[in-house]
C-alpha cells in the first residue's frame, strides 16, 4: 500500500494546542467499524457503549519530564536534551538540539552540574546515547530540572504539567503521554467500575518514534520503531477470563492495542511478559486481542492511522476523519476521541 492513501487534508487551526478544562467534556466520535455510521457525542457518554463484563484496558505509563536546557561544558553553548529511552544503567538514547556540535567524548551541563551528560556514542536523526551522572535519584533531578516532552505541533505552553499525564499515570518511563487516557477522569472510571466494567492495567512506555514520520512511499518498506511494555499476571488473567466468557476487550489508545496484540499473537493468550515490541499493524493485520478501540485522531499518513484503519477500514476512518474536520473537531494529543466499536 502506498503512503498516500493514508493521507487527508486537515486545517492547522484544528490542531489542538491546550487541553480542555474538564477531561471528560471532549467531543467523542463514535465509529461503528462494521458499516461505518458515525455518531456525535462527549467522551463522558462513553459509558453507554461498554458493557458490565468488558475490560478496559489502560497504559499506566507516567511520562518523564525529560526535556533538558543546558550548555556543552567548553563552550556553554546552549543545548536542549531530550531523553528517550534508558539503554543500560545510567546510559540513555537521546535527542539533541542541535546535535551536529556534540561528539563523542564532549559533556553537557544542566542545572549548573545537577546533571551531566557524556556523549558515548552518535545516532541518526540528531540521536545519542549519553551516559549521565548526578547526585541523589534521577528521578528527583528530572522533577526539578526538566520540562514535559511536548509534541512538535504543540506550540503553546503548558500550564499545568498534569494535563499531560492519565489520572491513572504510575510507571514513569514515557517521552509522550498515551493520549487516549487523557480524556479519563477518576469520576468516570468509577462510574464505570459501578457499572460493572472491569479495569485492567498495562504498560507501555511511549517513544518518540510515535512522532516520527513514515519516509517510504510503500508501507511495507517501513522500519516501526521498538517500544518496552510489560504486562502483570492479573491483568493476563483477567482479560483470558474476559475471552472465556464471550465479553469484550476495549483497549484505550494505540500504546494498549499495541501490547495486546504482541502478547496474543506471540503466545496465543494473555499472559504475564515484558519485552520491547516493534509490532507494525496495518489495513491487513487480523486482530486477536481487542473488539473495541478508544483513540484520539491522529496525523495524516502516520502508522497510527493505519493502525486504526487496519481495525475498521481505510474508507470508513478516511470518511470519519473528513466528517470530523467538517464538524470541527479537536484534532492530536489535546484534541477529541474516537470510539471504533
Amino acid at each position: 500500500m502506498n503512503i498516500e492513501e493514508f493521507d487527508y487534508d486537515l486545517p492547522e487551526e484544528l490542531i489542538a494546542q491546550t487541553p480542555l478544562k474538564d477531561r471528560d467534556t471532549s467531543r467523542l466520535l463514535v465509529l461503528n467499524r462494521e458499516n461505518g455510521e458515525i455518531d456525535h457525542r462527549h467522551f463522558k457518554d462513553v459509558i453507554e457503549y461498554i458493557n458490565p463484563g468488558d475490560t478496559l484496558v489502560l497504559n499506566d505509563t507516567k511520562v518523564m519530564p525529560a526535556r533538558l536546557f543546558g550548555v556543552k561544558q567548553e563552550t556553554k553553548a546552549k543545548v536542549e536534551m531530550l531523553m528517550l529511552t534508558q539503554i543500560e544503567g545510567d546510559d540513555w538514547e537521546v535527542l539533541l538540539k542541535p546535535a551536529k556540535r556534540i561528539k563523542v567524548g564532549q559533556k553537557l551541563s544542566f542545572g549548573e552540574g545537577k546533571i551531566e551528560a557524556l556523549c558515548i556514542k552518535e545516532l541518526d536523526q540528531g540521536g545519542r546515547i549519553m551516559r549521565l551522572s548526578y547526585d541523589g535519584i534521577l528521578q528527583e533531578r528530572l522533577d526539578e530540572l526538566g520540562e514535559m516532552p511536548l509534541p512538535p505541533y504543540i506550540k503553546e505552553r503548558l500550564e499545568d504539567q498534569d494535563r499531560y499525564q492519565t489520572v491513572y499515570a504510575k510507571a514513569t518511563g514515557s517521552a509522550a503521554a498515551p493520549t487516549a487516557g487523557l480524556h479519563f477522569t477518576d469520576e468516570l472510571l468509577d462510574e464505570l467500575k459501578a457499572k460493572g466494567v472491569q479495569l485492567a492495567f498495562i504498560t507501555l512506555h511511549v517513544g518518540l518514534g510515535t512522532f516520527r514520520p513514515v519516509s517510504v512511499e510503500n508501507i511495507d518498506d517501513h522500519e516501526m520503531h521498538s517500544e518496552y511494555y510489560q504486562m502483570t499476571q492479573e491483568t493476563a488473567d483477567l482479560l483470558n477470563q474476559t475471552k472465556e466468557n464471550g465479553k469484550r476487550i476495549i483497549s484505550v489508545g494505540t500504546t494498549s492495542t499495541r501490547t495486546l496484540e504482541t502478547i496474543r499473537r506471540d503466545y496465543d493468550e494473555f499472559k504475564a511478559v515484558s519485552g520491547w515490541t516493534d509490532i507494525f499493524i496495518y489495513p491487513g493485520f487480523e486482530f486477536k486481542a481487542i473488539d473495541g478501540l478508544i483513540t484520539n485522531f491522529h496525523l495524516p499518513k502516520s502508522t497510527l492511522v493505519m493502525l486504526v484503519s487496519a481495525f475498521s477500514s481505510r474508507q470508513y476512518i478516511l470518511n470519519a476523519y473528513r466528517t470530523a474536520v467538517e464538524m470541527k473537531y479537536r484534532f492530536f494529543s489535546f484534541g477529541d476521541a474516537m470510539l471504533i466499536i
